[in-house]
């Protein structure tokens, strides 16, 4: 039994212990808070952006303000800093990336970086590096990525098209922030007996770009270092090498790249050209301005429907032998045939309604496709938007999701993912406003996925084989109808503000009172495109007023290309949403629905009121006939949108004097 005096000690340090470790901890904690601690907004404060959403970088739609309802991104100044005498959508506001915010380790050449590299190496591995990464990546120590920063894999296989044999021969690099590490400023591609001169500064890569290639010479990639990155100017920082990349076939590269001559593999046989591609410092591609009519209140569309590019040049299909194709590329040759309508009709907007990809040589490598489909458009400058086929995504293992970002990575791109919660990829909204000082909204643009394939089965030799079209899902009928409703009705016929301030109202009233007119408040009129037809598209057409049905245009040339599926979009969505919210009101807000698909047909037919229009086959890499002519539909919206009129030029005598089925179709002067 302990003593007396050492029990009580006991119990008195148990009671004191408790408050005293207390307070002692509340007290440090206080001067921890108050004294010590000094909080300082780092990186990711000031950038509001993390690493992790490099891919938001890259897409600035993603960053532009938008409303909810979608639609063109908002990359204009605020109304109060436009200076007087300048169109509102001119003044654009620079976008800014901080380059620091990106990962070193991660091949992704969609991010801006501007950070350089210090050594690049080319391996070969009977392995995929996917797999392995480990076992094909370049010697290195932890010193070395510590000071050079880490290997990195050019995820591109440079033998893709030789065959399994030829091995996985990659490029890797390392890229550094370093402000003491030399960084590279010039690559170069020469064969074994050649070298730069003078070679002082040059690196030569050890193993040939051309290894597990039989039957060619070698080809050895030389890099030149440069000054360290804290010694460069910033003229010479901006022309330092920050990204790789591989293109296959022989068309141009990624927009911002450049092509290193001579190509790695040389196309011979089924094999296809590959070649390496750089970029100098960072070229972020133009941006579309917003959507806007102009002062007389005009606005043009044209659609390009079924381009079916592919990777391989092929030829020309369903042509007249006198038809010089270019030396044999259809791809070639119809991006020339869409240059020279676009010179002619001058559009505000192109529209490419599916199947721009798998034409008659595969789209194996969607990535080298897309960077071509849509380069004659943005040579002119001109906004475009794109909506998938059942044929975009059937070959190359690239999803939707990653198309959009490829497509918004491109010059003058309107191209938007839509929301995930939904049917399909590329259901969104886009917006035409006025050109004057109040913006106000004239035309709704609306795009939606109508799928590729309900229904297929996989054959012995693991292909998809599809036996039923898909079609637009009950989702994206509840999508349309919100969006529809979100939109605020405005004052029909339009009539500009000839000012910035209140005194435009002033003149607006008094123009309405000089040439009255019979206005009334209704949604903008709206116009939709996907890219399979609805089943209602072959019903009886509406009767005009003589009698006779309201179908213009040929059809009948091929088979119906609706899906034997259907949710009821036509009567569920189409028909439900109106104009306007009042119980008399029987006026749909969608007076048109424009088609791809059916390359031989090329009608507009009004069905309950809505006219559904097809665009016909506009390119050579796409099934066509003998006697019926490339064609390209343009719609012709005036009347600050409340007129819409259209037609087609064919590719006969160079679209001279090849005007087909000039009707309007809404608005004064329509077809009833």
């Amino acid at each position: 039994m302990a003593p007396p005096i050492l029990a009580r000690l006991a119990r008195w340090f148990r009671n004191v212990s408790v408050p005293v470790s207390t307070f002692i901890s509340f007290s440090c904690m206080l001067i921890f808070m108050f004294i010590l601690y000094q909080p300082t907004p780092g990186p990711g404060l000031i950038q509001r952006l993390g690493w992790q959403s490099w891919d938001f970088v890259s897409s600035p739609q993603d960053l532009s303000a938008t409303n909810t309802t979608g639609g063109a991104p908002t990359n204009s100044a605020p109304a109060e800093q436009i200076p007087e005498g300048v169109d509102w959508w001119n003044v654009t506001t620079e976008e800014q990336v901080d380059s620091a915010s990106l990962p070193l380790d991660v091949w992704a050449p969609l991010m801006p970086h501007d950070t350089g590299f210090s050594e690049i190496a080319v391996t070969r591995c009977f392995v995929n590096p996917r797999l392995n990464s480990g076992l094909c990546e370049p010697d290195s120590t932890p010193e070395k990525d510590a000071i050079r920063g880490k290997w990195v894999r050019v995820d591109r296989n440079l033998n893709y098209d030789a065959g399994y044999f030829a091995g996985y021969l990659n490029i890797y690099y390392r890229r550094t922030r370093r402000q003491d590490i030399n960084l590279i400023t010039d690559i170069k591609l020469y064969s074994e007996s050649e070298s730069p001169s003078p070679s002082d500064s040059w690196t030569k890569v050890p193993l040939s770009l051309r290894t597990g290639v039989t039957g060619v010479p070698p080809l050895f990639l030389w890099y030149q270092v440069g000054k360290t990155s804290g010694n460069m100017t910033p003229a010479e920082r901006a022309n330092i090498i920050t990204e790789l990349d591989v293109l296959y076939g022989d068309d141009i590269p990624w927009y911002g790249f450049e092509k290193l001559e001579p190509a790695t593999m040389l196309r011979r046989g089924f094999e296809q050209t590959t070649s390496l591609t750089m970029r100098r410092g960072v070229k972020p591609p133009p941006r579309a301005p917003p959507l806007h009519f102009s002062h007389d209140g005009r606005f043009k569309v044209l659609q390009v429907a079924d381009l079916h590019y592919s990777v391989a040049a092929g030829t020309c299909r369903d042509t007249p032998a006198s038809l010089d194709c270019s030396g044999g590329s259809d791809n070639l040759t119809t991006t020339s045939l869409i240059a020279t309508i676009l010179s002619i009709e001058k559009p505000d907007l192109v529209v490419f309604t599916g199947d721009q990809l798998n034409g008659q040589g595969t789209s194996w490598d969607p990535k080298s496709v897309i960077a071509k489909f849509s380069r004659a458009v943005a040579d002119q400058g001109i906004p475009w938007a794109v909506i998938f086929g059942n044929h975009d995504e059937e070959t190359g293992y690239v999803a939707k999701e990653e198309q959009v970002k490829l497509m918004q990575a491109l010059p003058y791109s309107l191209v938007e993912r839509g929301p995930k919660d939904i049917h399909g990829v590329g259901n969104y909204v886009l917006k035409v406003k006025s050109a004057d000082p109040s913006k106000t909204h004239l035309l709704t643009l609306y795009f939606l996925d109508s799928g590729s394939y309900s229904k297929g089965f996989y054959n012995f030799w693991g292909l998809f084989t599809p036996t039923a079209y898909d079609w637009i899902r009950q989702s994206q009928i509840d999508w349309f109808l919100q969006e529809s409703s979100s939109i605020n009705p405005i004052e029909r016929p339009f009539t500009p503000d000839t000012a910035k301030d209140l005194g435009g109202i002033w003149g607006r009233q008094s123009s309405d009172q000089l040439t009255p007119q019979k206005s009334k408040l209704a949604k903008p009129n709206a116009m939709m495109f996907f890219h399979m037809p609805l089943p209602e598209t072959y019903s009886p057409a509406d009767s005009g007023a003589n009698g006779r049905p309201l179908d213009y245009g040929i059809s009948g040339l091929e088979m119906k290309g609706d899906a034997k599926g259907s949710d009821g979009f036509f009567e569920k969505g189409i028909l439900k949403a109106m104009e306007t919210d009042h119980v008399t009101n029987d006026v749909r807000e969608v007076k048109v629905i424009g088609h791809g698909h059916c390359h031989l047909t090329e009608n507009c037919r009004r069905v309950k009121g809505v006219w559904f229009c097809f665009g016909g086959g506009g390119s050579y890499s796409g099934y066509g006939k003998l006697g019926f002519d490339r064609r390209f539909r343009i719609y012709d919206i005036s009347d600050y949108g409340e007129t819409i009129r259209t037609y087609k030029r064919t590719e006969h005598d160079g679209f001279q004097d090849s005007i087909l089925d000039d009707i309007v179709l809404v608005g004064k002067g329509a077809k009833t």
